[in-house]
């Protein structure tokens, strides 16, 4: 595992060591645990539905609005069940397949079921 060292959350400067268990920073010498800021590093972000719930690559989602597919006549209707969702990055984090064909939709318009 590699441990990135990152800048000072005190002063800003990038001279920082690690020394045992803390980051140090020699400019101003403020000191904070290894663990707290590789634990903000490694973490993924989550990507939550409308109502919250954490979704997970594999999950079934219900869609919640009559959704308009940009460029074609076809509209995602209102109660439509997803299931096996994959998650991706970028603006639209859902990617899935349905009987109308695949889109990436955002996680905002979506319910887990």
């Amino acid at each position: 595992m590699t441990i990135i060292i990152p800048a000072c959350s005190e002063c800003g400067m990038s001279n920082t060591y690690q020394y045992s268990d803390n980051f140090v920073c020699a400019d101003c010498g403020h000191e904070w645990p290894v663990t707290q800021s590789t634990a903000d590093t490694d973490a993924e972000p989550t990507i939550k539905d409308s109502n919250g719930n954490i979704l997970s690559d594999g999950d079934a989602v219900v869609i919640i609005k009559d959704l308009k597919v940009k460029g074609s006549s076809i509209t995602l209707k209102m109660g439509t069940k997803v299931k096996s969702i994959r998650l991706v990055d970028g603006d639209h984090e859902v990617d899935c397949k349905t009987d109308m064909g695949q889109f990436m939709l955002k996680a905002c318009f979506l319910k887990k079921v």
